[in-house]
């Protein structure tokens, strides 16, 4: 930019800017004044009308012009100074020069000045002295930044009126990051934003509609109030504000927080957490009712929070020095203050004490925020030796209970102040490598171990191993799963975001032994430890959390990263409610969760993690018998969920298989194993992936080779239903590429197929409705077992069977070449056929017409005997004709019955067996006709006429036929007289 300065007057700073002319835009010229105080802008006007929370590029021009030119700007005194050196006509010479210099701007606001000047009672006279735009503020002014109040509105309530779209929820992110910039800055500025945005995000319109439908807040939105929480806490622990600012504020605060629409802290109206300063005292908390709890809501920390002072002085000698350590002898009570080393404790209520370093951080205090979460650490180091002390004392006890209780209600992941987090990258923050010194390496931080600055003597520690143990000790603590969706939600991903971040850090060797040192702690830690030996049944899963710890520590302690892994595989609310000692019998177990209040909304999300953790010790353990074993027990032990073991078991299939290599045995078999459960599993339960996971066992099964095979065969009727058994499992088993794919023997072949032949004549037996086909045709190839299944059918065909099933074995028994027996299951389905007068297009026509072909082609007698059969079921006039036509067109016994002499001769209608299906299809003609006319509409008359002219056909097969139909036409018109203009048709066509 070109700049031109005019001059600084005081305490005021004008210029004008011009900005270059570009290929789109013309050059433009601007005006800018600056107003400051006490090196920090105040004000600030510009030309260009752009609207931003702070200053538009031409005044920060201006600024960096000043800054760094400070001799081309003419400086001036403040204008009124001026004014006091001149007399009265130059006084009068001077205003009316400015007047007509700008006349059109300022003589209407000169004169009415002047009407003011020149009335005695006027208001302006009333004051002493003028203003002066040039001169500075009043030494005890309040000086802080210019910032665009209006601005900062207008942006917040656009950014929220998108509801979380395009980046919205970024932008306010960096409006928040804005305000923490302030407060570290130390600009008063910071406070008046945040009030400013609070004021936006509590006048949005949705919080009242989210009230009413009792619906939560969406997911963004209430990770963005999360945030306005946490910046108010460390707002009000500002160790440097005044009394005043913090009263004014705790009214702010406690007006928000009485209003109807304010968010709840955990997300949910009614549940809430117990105090901040006194957690652990209300041990009986959990239990009780959540109506007799105080409202809590996202401000209810921060109004908490202006109880805190920062005037203790052992606090304070923490804060303010490196070396203070304890004096060599000890006055009364200060044993609590130090440890046995002599370093400084601080025993607030860990979260409280969290906010505290993240308020120093937050506020530009990084050394005191390190020495304070020393403290804290030393003091959690001391909490820990002391919880396994006592633990070593109940263990016996808590064992045999096989039960425990959990001391601290609030867990700190998940927590509203995040107090891990806060720890963990205070801690990193001071280890972190400058940019100059180091390449980054695919965007991950850089850290160096920086000594822990100590009074006693060195630790060698350091800052970044600090970092690992208090990041292990938090995620390793046991707590109870807290109320409602959003605050178990919260839990996950704030665990996700620490472990994200543990995955940053380089394991060296320093950091192994931290990792080890903290995971054996974790592991003997009793009841304070959510890996120790008991925990209670709502404790919070340590899945996510063990997989990393396994992975971490594989390469350095595979034992311990087992044993820690194997324990943590656990998910006590699952269990049933029986003690846990009964592991005979894990398919036994009951997969059902037990009713309980408060409801787990995360479950399928902490079940999929156990399986993953599952999943990378199976991957893992892959050619380690041994190993492979317990995690196989862990697994059937522990899992719950069918689907999962079956993904968990495709996941080892896959391992075990790799395409390029040789199948790992060991793998494979627990691959198969883990099959099998889920088909026990599933079996009696309807599950819509039952065929694909029984085709999956199959494939497995052939895989690990032909015992699997046999196994499965003989053990049936314990994985799968008869169905599946005949028509995917045998069927699979007995194709080619099965026999290809295992290239087995002769022998081999048999017993297969010998094993499959059993098992189909089983499922038969159980379910021959579904089974009998399956099984003929698996037992085609062996006389006895064919003539079993056959008589099975033969013996169901009764009861059990539908004239479906009869007609589709039939069919198949005479694809077989049995005819006969064919003719046989045709006449047993025939038996449970029924078929309406108007049912001339049911799906049973065609199987009635092939039954009657059959019998016609094997002969006289068969036919005799099947029509009797016919009359009783099919009562539909057009079906009957068909069959009588077609049976008169040939002579029966075509198929040419070794041994039997076929006379040729075409049948008779007078004469039995067709002379009764004659007469039942005449019948059925007769009847149909009367049912059809008392329901028909005109427009169905001509279809009606082509009907009679059908049945005029079939009558006239018999001999006094046409004297029948003559009388049945009479009957008709005489019955149906007043039916007139159809009845003038039937004169028309039959006389």
């Amino acid at each position: 930019h070109e700049l031109q300065i005019q001059q600084e007057g005081g305490f005021h700073l004008s210029g004008t800017v011009t900005e270059p002319a570009t290929a789109t835009e013309p050059e433009m010229t601007y005006k800018v004044a600056i107003s400051f105080d006490r090196c920090k802008i105040t004000s600030v006007t510009c030309g260009c009308g752009n609207k931003d929370i702070f200053y538009c590029a031409h005044v920060v021009a201006l600024s960096l012009y000043r800054i760094r030119k400070p001799d081309q700007v003419k400086l001036r005194l403040p204008i009124s100074e001026t004014l006091f050196q001149m007399n009265r006509d130059q006084l009068q010479k001077f205003v009316q020069y400015l007047i007509t210099a700008h006349h059109t701007e300022v003589l209407p606001t000169a004169q009415k000045l002047a009407d003011e000047i020149l009335s005695s009672n006027s208001e302006i006279n009333q004051v002493h002295g003028a203003p002066d735009p040039t001169a500075g503020a009043s030494i005890d002014d309040e000086n802080c930044w210019h910032l665009d109040e209006e601005q900062v509105r207008e942006q917040v309530k656009l950014f929220l009126s998108q509801g979380g779209y395009y980046g919205s929820g970024k932008q306010l992110n960096s409006m928040f990051a804005k305000v923490r910039e302030m407060l570290r800055m130390r600009d008063s500025n910071g406070a008046r934003m945040l009030t400013l945005i609070t004021e936006q995000f509590m006048a949005d319109p949705r919080l009242s509609l989210w009230r009413q439908q009792g619906t939560g807040i969406t997911e963004k939105c209430r990770q963005l109030w999360d945030e306005l929480g946490a910046l108010w806490v460390c707002v009000v622990l500002n160790p440097h504000c005044k009394l005043e600012e913090k009263s004014c504020w705790l009214r702010q605060l406690r007006k928000w927080g009485e209003m109807d629409v304010c968010p709840l802290e955990d997300g949910n109206y009614g549940n809430e957490l117990p105090n901040i300063t006194n957690a652990l005292t209300q041990s009986s908390g959990h239990s009780q009712d959540s109506l007799a709890r105080p409202r809590r809501t996202v401000f209810t920390r921060a109004i908490e929070g202006c109880d805190l002072h920062w005037q203790d002085s052992h606090l304070q000698r923490i804060i303010s020095s490196d070396f203070y350590v304890s004096p060599s002898y000890q006055r009364e009570g200060e044993s609590l203050l130090f440890n046995s080393q002599g370093q400084p404790l601080w025993l607030e209520h860990v979260p409280t004490a969290c906010a505290r370093v993240d308020a120093l951080r937050s506020h530009g205090y990084p050394r005191e925020a390190l020495r304070l979460t020393v403290a804290i650490i030393n003091t959690l180091r001391l909490q820990q030796q002391r919880q396994l002390e006592i633990y070593k004392h109940q263990k016996k006890e808590l064992l045999q209970r096989g039960a425990t209780t959990i001391t601290n209600l609030e867990g700190w992941v998940g927590h509203p102040l995040n107090p891990i987090g806060c720890l963990f990258l205070t801690l990193t923050e001071a280890c972190r490598l400058e940019e100059e010194n180091c390449l980054e390496i695919s965007g991950t931080e850089l850290y160096q171990h920086v000594p822990v600055v100590t009074g006693s003597q060195d630790s060698g520690e350091s800052y970044l191993s600090l970092a690992l143990e208090v990041a292990l000790m938090g995620m390793g603590q046991q707590r109870v799963m807290p109320e409602g969706l959003y605050a178990q939600d919260k839990v996950c991903r704030n665990e996700e975001q620490i472990i994200a971040r543990l995955q940053d850090l380089e394991l060296d060797p320093v950091l192994v032994q931290t990792l080890r040192k903290q995971c054996i702690l974790l592991l003997e830690g009793g009841p304070f430890s959510g890996l120790g030996e008991v925990i209670h049944r709502e404790s919070v899963p340590m899945h996510t959390f063990a997989k990393y710890l396994f992975s971490a520590l594989l390469p350095h302690d595979a034992d311990l990263a087992y044993k820690l892994a194997l324990r943590a595989m656990r998910l006590p609310v699952l269990e049933t409610t029986a003690p846990s000692g009964d592991v005979t019998h894990p398919h036994h177990l009951v997969s059902v969760v037990p009713s309980r209040y408060p409801r787990w909304f995360t479950l399928g999300h902490l079940e999929s993690q156990q399986c993953e953790l599952a999943s990378t010790m199976l991957t893992a353990a892959k050619g380690d018998m041994l190993r492979l074993r317990t995690v196989l027990e862990a697994i059937q032990k522990n899992i719950h969920s069918s689907s999962l073991i079956f993904k968990l078991a495709q996941d080892a299939f896959k391992i075990a298989t790799p395409a390029d290599s040789n199948s790992d045995t060991t793998l494979l078999n627990v691959a198969l194993e883990l099959g099998l459960q889920v088909m026990r599993m599933t079996l009696s339960t309807l599950n819509w992936r039952r065929r694909e996971m029984v085709r999956w066992l199959v494939t497995c099964a052939t895989e690990v080779g032909v015992r699997a095979l046999v196994s499965i065969l003989q053990s049936w009727y314990s994985l799968f239903t008869p169905t599946e058994a005949t028509s995917i499992v045998a069927a699979t088993v007995m194709s080619h590429n099965t026999i290809l794919r295992l290239s087995l023997d002769y022998p081999q072949r048999e017993e297969l197929a010998s094993c499959a032949r059993t098992l189909a004549l089983q499922c038969a037996m159980k379910d021959p409705q579904n089974c009998a086909l399956s099984a003929l045709t698996l037992c085609e190839k062996d006389h006895i077992a064919f003539e079993t299944a056959y008589q099975i059918v033969i013996d169901a065909a009764s009861t059990g069977m539908t004239y479906t099933q009869l007609f589709t074995i039939a069919r198949y028994m005479e694809h077989r070449g049995y005819p006969l027996r064919a003719f046989k299951l045709a006449s047993l389905a025939m038996t449970h056929l029924n078929l309406a007068y108007n049912q001339d297009t049911h799906p049973a026509i065609n199987d009635v017409l092939w039954a009657c072909a059959l019998s016609h082609s094997l002969g006289k007698n068969e036919l005799a005997a099947i029509i009797p059969l016919v009359v009783k079921s099919v009562h539909c006039a057009t079906v009957l004709s068909d069959i009588l036509r077609r049976c008169t067109m040939t002579a029966p016994g075509l198929a040419g019955i070794p041994g039997r002499r076929n006379s040729g001769k075409l049948m008779s209608t007078d004469k039995a067996p067709l002379r009764q299906l004659l007469d039942a299809t005449i019948s059925a003609y007769i009847n149909t006709t009367h049912s059809r006319l008392t329901h028909i509409s005109p427009r169905h008359y001509g279809e009606f006429i082509e009907f009679l002219s059908k049945a005029r056909e079939t009558f006239l097969l018999a001999q006094d036929g046409h004297i029948q139909f003559a009388q049945f036409i009479d009957n008709l018109k005489q019955i149906y007289k007043g039916k007139k203009k159809l009845m003038l048709l039937v004169r028309e066509r039959f006389g």
